[in-house]
């Protein structure tokens, strides 16, 4: 099994108190955070990757952790997202390693959430940007919810790297009026309404 080995992390909080409508007394919050990690399939084709999703485990509930508890807790998350950023000596599948253990670290954080964890992933140079898709944790039907964030790191991911990827809500768009299920009207029997 391969270790992981990250350079460097960083932490993206946005409150949002209007998109030119109403002021809110209280911002809506979401939130990114990002792990600079070392591909260690980098500049090769390895046929059997699926070994290092065990580690990634270890790193996304710590990341997951840190992120809901810099948003106000897990009681006050209510979407979630996740994306890799693969660097140009990597493949996209790298990115596709962070699917089950970065989804599974925030079900466990946030205590057993519903809803499929929206995802993204991309493979670009140092400095490229990737918005991350947000839903309802619970619900993947509640329109009010969907929404992205979008983040980056000037110098990285560097060719040899993955940008691992989390973010959070704590509610609905500021402005949210396009209809749909409503949050207060989920069954949560099946992740979607």
């Amino acid at each position: 099994m391969t270790e992981i080995s990250v350079r460097r992390t960083q932490l993206i909080l946005d409150k949002i108190w209007h998109e030119g409508g109403p002021p809110q007394i209280d911002p809506r919050r979401r939130g990114a955070i990002l792990a600079v990690v070392r591909n260690p399939f980098a500049g090769r084709y390895v046929e059997d990757i699926q070994p290092f999703m065990k580690p990634l485990e270890t790193l996304g509930v710590s990341l997951a952790r840190e992120l809901a508890d810099a948003l106000g807790g897990p009681k006050t998350v209510q979407s979630y997202g996740k994306a890799a950023l693969v660097g140009l000596a990597g493949e996209l599948e790298h990115g596709a390693l962070w699917h089950a253990p970065g989804g599974y670290s925030m079900r466990e954080v946030l205590g057993g959430t519903k809803a499929i964890v929206p995802s993204t992933k991309k493979v670009g140079s140092a400095g490229a940007r990737i918005d991350v898709p947000l839903h309802h944790i619970n619900a993947a039907y509640v329109r009010s919810h969907f929404d992205s964030i979008e983040v980056g790191i000037n110098d990285a991911p560097r060719p040899d790297e993955i940008i691992y990827i989390l973010a959070m809500g704590t509610g609905p768009r500021v402005h949210d009026r396009a209809g749909g299920l409503k949050a207060s009207e989920i069954k949560g029997e099946d992740g979607q309404r």
